[in-house]
Parts: C-alpha cells; sequence; structure tokens
C-alpha cells in the first residue's frame, strides 16, 4: 500500500493542476470519476443538440472524459461512460449499449448538478443521426471502438467548447458522482478512514499494458484470496476516492516523469511536485557541446554545485519515491521494484553513482555512461550498414533495474555486465569508429566502478605510467603498436592496423601476439616512418617493457591471459599518443606563422 499511499499524497498536492493541460506534458492530470483515453472522431454540435460537424481527432492527443466505476474497468460486459463514448454504444445498433448510455446520461442530467454540454449531447444522441452525419462528414463508422469526442458551441458560457478542456463540466460530473455513492461503508487501507470501498480499479496506469490493473477485483473463483480470506476485502479494501487519486496520480507521473525501458516503465518523483532528476540517466548530463571538456576535477564539481542546487528546493524530510512496472499479464499489471527514500540520500547516491561509474571521453571529457548504453553494448550487436548497437528487447527491462539497484540501493556493480562489457571490447573491429570509443569508454567506466565497488582499487583517468599492473603495461603495448601502424596510413586508408585484427589473440597469448604483431611492424612499417618518430616508438615501447617486468609477480606470468585492466591500459595510452601528437602538430603550426 505504500506506493498508492505516496501516489494519493502526491495527487492532493498537485490537485491545482487536476484537469489542466500542461504544455509539453504528454497527459493531464485526471478528476475523480474521469480517465485519460485518445479519441478517434471529434464530433461538434450547438446548444440544441444539432450536427455542426465532425473530422478525425488528433490522434496524439489524450483526453479526459467521465467514467464510472464499472465502465472505467469495463472488459467484455457492456458499461457505459457517462459523455464520451465509443461509437458501438451511440450508434443504436446494439441496444442494449445504446440504453446503457442514455440512462446513464439522463440520470446526470436530471441532477443539479447537470452541465448544459452533456445537456447538449444527450438531446444529440437520442435522435438516432450519428451514423449519417458521420457518413456526410466523409467519415467511416465501420469500427464501433472508435471513441467519439465532443464540443458544443453556442452556449455562451465560455470560448471553450471541448468537453475534454472543460474543467466546469470535470467537477460537476464529479459532484455528480460522488453524489450517487450509498450504501455499506468499510475500512480504507490508504487512507484509514470508514468511507464506500471500490471494487473495480482504474486500468491503464501504464499505457503499454492498457487493460492491467495494479489491484484486480474479478479474481474470486481463481485464488486470489481464497483460501486465506472468506472476503475480498478481508485481503484488501480501498476507499473509490483514495483509489481513483491514488491511480489517476500514477497514471500521470509514469506518462510526464517516467521512462519505458523495454517494456518496463521506471519513475521517480517527489510527492511535494519539485523537480527530480532521472535515475536511469546521469546526473551530470550533457545535453549539448562544452565549449571547455571537463576533467574529472572540473566534473566533480559540477556534480556537487548540482547536488547543492537540488537541495536548497528541498526541506531535509522530503521524500523520493521510485518504482518499476510491468505486466505478466494483459491483466495484471506488477510492481517490479519499489522504494522510498529521503531526498538527500537518494541525490547523494546519483552522485557517487556518476563520480565513481565515469570516464574521460576525448570528444565530450569525463562523464557517467547512459544505463541503458551500458546494457546495449554489454548485451547488443552492431547491425546494419551503420552499425547501430541493439540489445534484445526482453534483456533491457530486467538489466534495468539491476543497473538501477545498484545506483539506488548502493548494490556492487555486477560482474557478469563487466565481464560481458570486457568481451566486447576485446573485438573493436567490427564495430564503427564512433562506437568503437563509446564501447571503450563505457567499459572502462564500468571496470573502474567494478574495482571501487569490490575494493580492488581505481584507476586514474590519465595515464599511470609507472602502474604495478603487468595487462595494464601490455594494454599499453597494443595502443602503441597500433598507432605506429596507423601513422603509416592515408588519410583513407580504412584496412585495421594488425595489432586490432590480432586483439583477442593478443588478451589470451600478449607475449605470442606481441613478437608477431612487432615483426610485422619492424618488417612493414618502421621503413615508412622517419627515424625521429621511429626512435620515439622504440624509446616508448621499451620503457613500458621495462615497466612490465617490474609488475610480474613471479616470471611466467608474462605471457598469461590479460585480466580487464588491459582495457583502461590500452585506451588512456591511445588517447596520450594522439593528445601529444595534436599539441605538437599545433606547436609546429604556431612556429611556422
Amino acid at each position: 500500500m505504500g506506493l498508492l499511499q505516496k501516489a494519493l499524497e502526491t495527487y492532493e498536492v498537485m490537485e491545482g493542476l487536476v484537469g489542466i493541460y500542461e504544455e509539453g506534458k504528454e497527459e493531464p492530470l485526471a478528476p475523480i470519476g474521469h480517465m485519460v483515453t485518445k479519441a478517434q472522431i471529434e464530433v461538434t454540435i450547438n446548444a440544441e443538440g444539432q450536427f455542426i460537424g465532425a473530422k478525425l481527432a488528433d490522434k496524439d492527443r489524450k483526453i479526459i472524459i467521465p467514467v464510472t466505476e464499472e465502465s472505467s474497468g469495463r472488459t467484455s460486459s457492456p458499461a457505459a461512460h457517462p459523455l464520451c463514448e465509443q461509437l458501438g454504444y451511440l450508434l443504436g445498433d446494439d441496444e442494449v449499449k445504446f440504453d446503457l448510455y442514455i440512462n446513464g446520461l439522463t440520470q446526470w442530467c436530471q441532477t443539479d448538478y447537470v452541465h448544459p454540454k452533456a445537456r447538449a449531447v444527450l438531446v444529440y444522441v437520442r435522435q438516432r443521426t450519428l451514423r449519417d452525419d458521420l457518413t456526410n462528414a466523409g467519415l467511416s463508422t465501420d469500427k464501433e471502438k472508435d471513441m467519439i469526442c465532443w464540443r458544443v458551441v453556442g452556449l455562451g458560457i465560455d470560448d471553450n467548447t471541448a468537453v475534454w478542456e472543460d474543467v466546469a463540466l470535470m467537477k460537476a460530473y464529479s459532484s455528480y458522482y460522488l453524489s450517487q455513492k450509498q450504501g455499506k461503508t468499510n475500512l480504507c487501507m490508504l487512507t484509514g478512514e470508514d468511507t464506500h470501498i471500490t471494487w473495480q480499479h482504474l486500468k491503464g496506469a501504464f499505457s503499454l499494458n492498457g487493460n492491467a490493473k495494479i489491484i484486480s477485483a474479478n479474481d474470486s473463483a481463481n485464488f486470489t484470496y481464497r483460501g486465506r480470506f472468506a472476503e475480498p476485502e478481508e485481503a484488501a479494501s480501498v476507499g473509490y476516492l483514495a483509489s481513483q487519486k491514488a491511480h489517476n496520480a500514477l497514471k500521470w507521473l509514469i506518462s510526464t516523469q517516467g521512462t519505458t525501458q523495454g517494456g518496463r516503465a521506471f519513475v521517480c518523483w517527489n510527492p511535494q511536485g519539485h523537480t527530480v532528476p532521472k535515475p536511469t540517466l546521469p546526473f551530470h548530463f550533457q545535453f549539448e557541446e562544452e565549449e571547455v571538456l571537463p576533467d574529472y576535477n572540473s566534473y566533480r564539481e559540477d556534480l556537487r554545485r548540482k547536488l547543492a542546487g537540488y537541495r536548497d528546493e528541498w526541506q531535509p524530510e522530503e521524500q523520493v519515491i521510485i518504482a518499476a512496472f510491468d505486466a505478466a499479464t494483459t491483466g495484471r499489471l506488477a510492481i517490479t521494484y519499489y522504494n522510498e527514500m529521503l531526498g538527500s540520500d537518494f541525490l547523494e547516491r546519483l552522485a557517487r553513482w556518476d563520480e565513481t561509474c565515469c570516464w574521460k571521453d576525448d570528444y565530450h571529457g569525463v562523464q557517467s555512461p547512459l544505463l541503458y548504453s551500458i546494457i546495449a553494448f554489454a548485451f547488443g550487436t552492431p547491425r546494419g550498414e551503420a552499425g547501430k548497437v541493439e540489445p534484445d528487447e526482453k534483456l533491457v527491462a530486467p538489466q534495468m533495474q539491476r543497473l538501477l539497484s545498484c545506483r539506488i540501493d548502493q548494490a556492487a556493480f555486477p560482474l557478469d555486465i563487466m565481464q560481458a562489457l570486457v568481451a566486447k571490447a576485446g573485438n573493436l573491429q567490427i564495430y564503427s569508429k564512433t562506437n568503437r570509443n563509446k564501447l571503450l569508454c563505457i567499459t572502462c567506466a564500468a571496470i573502474q566502478k567494478y574495482y571501487i565497488d569490490h575494493q580492488k582499487g581505481e584507476f586514474k583517468l590519465a595515464l599511470e605510467p609507472e602502474r604495478k599492473d603487468r595487462s595494464y603495461q601490455w594494454g599499453r603495448l597494443l595502443a602503441v603498436m597500433e598507432k605506429i601502424e596507423r601513422d603509416t596510413y592515408n588519410a583513407d586508408e580504412k584496412r585495421e592496423p594488425n595489432a586490432i585484427r590480432m586483439q583477442s589473440v593478443f588478451v589470451k597469448r600478449p607475449g605470442y601476439a606481441f613478437m608477431v604483431i612487432m615483426e610485422q611492424l619492424k618488417n612493414a612499417y618502421y621503413p615508412r616512418l622517419h627515424m625521429g618518430l621511429r626512435t620515439k616508438y622504440e624509446r616508448l615501447i621499451g620503457e613500458i617493457m621495462e615497466q612490465l617486468h617490474l609488475s610480474l609477480k613471479e616470471p611466467e606470468d608474462y605471457g598469461t591471459p590479460l585480466t580487464e585492466s588491459y582495457l583502461p591500459g590500452y585506451y588512456l595510452q591511445k588517447s596520450a599518443l594522439y593528445t601529444k601528437k595534436e599539441t605538437e602538430e599545433t606547436e609546429e603550426h604556431t612556429d611556422e606563422a
């Protein structure tokens, strides 16, 4: 019940937004007795219930419509919405459905809560001319599930003719429907009050599973509570008002603040309405290129500034709620993850993850990778001519939840994800230049995070020439051998260097692969280098070999398979080589000028 209680609290805090369509938000917060859906046909009538015109509705627009308990959760059994409804209820072909609609709307219009627009719609539908009117307007009436929404003109009460935008109409219906609640009351487990209980809870909190419910109401024969309780209210009883508020708040939160990954919805919010950073995105997320690429120090300072900015807006006791939703079947919506914590703790954990799971990207500076990118490169493969890396969608949701748990609950970085990235980075030649750099940065960030979490040390984000790590030093050698060959290439050369083509062999048998690659370099590529560059590379290789031998614990370790730490050594050495080359070229150009 914690989730629904927090959703209820959020609704009551945000009550000023009920029925309001906010710019840039996918859908509004629905009032009591209403739900959000899409319409296919928009019909305009006048105050006397006469047809004016009809057109196809905006297919991307979501509208608020009045509903009853029965109609909001209907499946195969007919139950009519009171105002906006499907063609099958409005055309009159099915007398049962037509009577349900007319009777429901008539009951509303006979009370003091009636609204002129509702009365005009009732007059029009009773005439049974909708089919002919739509046909004459060039619209099809073949699909009985097409939703009809209304505009009423000529009332002279305001300029808002659309019933789905009329807040006064929404309030009138909510008041009417709540006034009809009579009979037995019971304890509401959300509010602790004695109130009218509902057994029909709203469906469609998560749009990808439109019929799935968090609380089901029809399992009296399917053992949801039988065997444990005699009556359903012994298992759970929720008041109608609390259920409406909580479910409408959840639907609004998921659509406006949630993200969908692999068919699973992840949402994070503050019940008081303050802006919350998305836990699936880096805390320090660069949407635009920065003029000066951040180094590790400036990156950490920026994280702290952002952290302080959020803290200034929040009270110390304010909370953050994080939840994930998935549907194993079309009718049941599962809460696969739930956590509530102090906002200060939540922000600290986001910043801590980004501070420990980051790497230096030569194009963007120091940054933390997207959680989705970690999953994509760990479990995906390059596809198509563009080489886009895409994982199997079935893997995305559970892996995303694992990484979210690492980030929010401070669980250790998973070994299998780190190993999957290292395996993919061990075959760089199948990736494009852009994806190759992304893969290396993400893999190095994951290795860094894994080492810190498992207390195996950490890597500096700058080259460590004297690091006592044989795999790290072998990685440096791989980068130097690749650079030597690339220095002899023409600008349009697309052939991979021998160091990259033999990378998988190099990882398993570094001593053997080193001799083979060096022999090829000396025979075919050294002669193409000018003497100064050749001397520089020979000196660098000698320095690395010296450090390599100093790093050996036993002499026989020299040629054993490499650990994942060869990748940070490779990346940082390669970055240093290209940075130095660019600096030298700039200095030469300045001297000539």
